[in-house]
């Protein structure tokens, strides 16, 4: 099969000083957004405000329809956070990364990911917030490696993972960090299917989807909405940032007493046992 065209360019945006977006429209009512912030297109808050302000320019200024986000760097999706930006960005949680997730997660048309290569830890997690994913069958790794770097996981982090796969896949994913490639992440249904924009413009056709995004007979169109109240949970999360990071300081102060108690039964133990 020839490749698919990307079609006419809509709009580009820039992603900080070297990078950029592009969207394009390879059929109808189809919105290729394809971004590129080398060298692996790192969740950084000009990253996010970049397709935040591209999801902002297709809702109100395109017919409603179908978005596919994607890679213009083959190796990558997304290598995930950069955890130093992260770090030392101030608001950049729940400015930039979760107002970027609670978007796409309801945004009101179907949403595809397109992954032509590695999704790492936070790319993951906005690849899990599109409706559907799509992966290259030939390239790429999908994984969730915060166990091996040491970094605790936040609740819309992982309540995403709880609400879209198994629990078997969830625990792998987490506590194993498996790195699935494409045969599969599509077995246990971390990917919907596997191909490039070929084969997402064919389940586009063959599951109706831009139809998805119009009015329906009561003259409303409802699949953000709908979108909302699968994921509440997530949403949720996205949505009470402040209330769970008090949660974490005080489930981390918890776990300290914990540990402190622990090691002082433990010298309990020992001095006993050397009587």
């Amino acid at each position: 099969m020839a490749a698919a065209k990307k079609g006419p360019v809509l709009f580009e945006l820039p992603i900080g000083e070297s990078g950029n977006l592009v969207c394009t429209q390879p059929k109808e009512r189809v919105y290729l957004v394809t971004f590129i912030s080398p060298p692996d297109n790192r969740l950084t808050a000009p990253f996010c405000q970049s397709l935040l302000l591209a999801l902002d320019i297709i809702e109100t200024r395109h017919e409603p329809g179908v978005l596919i986000t994607t890679s213009g760097i083959e190796k990558f999706y997304s290598n995930g956070l950069d955890l130093e930006h992260a770090s030392f960005t101030p608001g950049f949680f729940p400015d930039n990364l979760y107002a970027l997730w609670r978007r796409i997660l309801t945004y009101p048309m179907p949403t595809i990911a397109l992954l032509p290569g590695h999704a790492f830890a936070g790319a993951l997690m906005l690849a899990m917030m599109h409706d559907y994913r799509a992966m290259n069958a030939h390239k790429g790794y999908l994984c969730l490696n915060e166990v091996e770097l040491g970094v605790p996981l936040r609740p819309p982090m992982t309540s995403i993972f709880r609400q879209k796969v198994s629990p078997q896949t969830y625990r792998r994913l987490v506590l194993e960090a498996v790195r699935f490639k494409a045969l599969e992440a599509l077995k246990e249904g971390i990917v919907d299917w596997l191909g490039g924009l070929d084969e997402a413009l064919t389940h586009i056709d063959e599951l109706k989807l831009v139809a998805k995004a119009n009015t329906g007979v009561s003259g409303k169109q409802v699949y953000g909405e709908l979108k909302a109240e699968m994921w509440r949970e997530t949403v949720g999360y996205l949505d009470s940032f402040g209330e769970e990071d008090g949660r974490e300081y005080a489930t981390q102060l918890r776990r300290k007493r914990e540990r402190q108690l622990a090691e002082k039964t433990v010298v309990d133990w020992e001095a006993k046992a050397k009587l």
